[in-house]
């Protein structure tokens, strides 16, 4: 996605997770409750439209097609994630250690979420798309979320201006790959060893 897309993408994200229009917030509900039970190749428009107890038109007249809509849940599923990442970071006293805690916070979140974690282990060949910074939004919003982050936490501190864009995707891609990879995810099952990764690796970037 284009830069300018990437910022509209995120307002909607953190600011407005949820639909105005009651009737998309149903079919998202529903969606997200179709593909956690039966995944994404399994489950059709049809599928989430009996499950939301409206017609198939109704759900393509507010999402073009089955990729927009797993777009939409993705989404908001992230912008929701985000509140908690915020939430669980604002009481910690500086950058480094917003990053520590915000890595740990987002391989428990996305690994006990129904949807990410779910798919995750069964799907990841559909998910996977969705959750690369060049092919899909989801990880190109969650690095423009966290420049964004990075930057407020660097002009807090009163540190030099500089562009931290690379260090944001470069901790974006070290956390997915950690998902993707389940060898990984067993050498970060405790929480304390995830922290201890992101001091030594992760930390230090902000250096640099």
């Amino acid at each position: 996605m284009r830069p300018d897309t990437n910022d509209a993408w995120l307002a909607r994200a953190l600011d407005r997770p949820e639909p105005e229009d009651h009737t998309a917030r149903r079919i998202l509900d529903a969606a997200l409750e179709q593909f956690t039970l039966l995944g994404l190749r399994r489950s059709s428009v049809d599928d989430v439209a009996k499950r939301a107890k409206v017609s198939r038109v109704t759900v393509y007249r507010r999402f073009q097609n089955k990729d927009t809509l797993v777009e939409e849940v993705l989404l908001r599923e992230l912008g929701r994630f985000f509140q908690r990442l915020d939430a669980a970071v604002a009481v910690l006293p500086d950058m480094k250690e917003r990053v520590v805690e915000g890595f740990v916070v987002a391989l428990r979140h996305t690994r006990a979420h129904p949807l990410f974690g779910g798919l995750l282990r069964v799907e990841p060949e559909l998910v996977l798309p969705f959750f690369t910074v060049q092919g899909g939004p989801s990880l190109s919003v969650t690095v423009e979320y966290l420049t964004d982050r990075l930057r407020r936490a660097q002009q807090a501190e009163g540190r030099p201006d500089g562009d931290l864009r690379p260090v944001a995707e470069l901790m974006v891609r070290v956390a997915v790959s950690f998902l993707l990879n389940p060898v990984s995810c067993i050498e970060l099952e405790d929480e304390d060893q995830a922290r201890a990764f992101a001091r030594r690796y992760l930390a230090p970037l902000l250096d640099a």
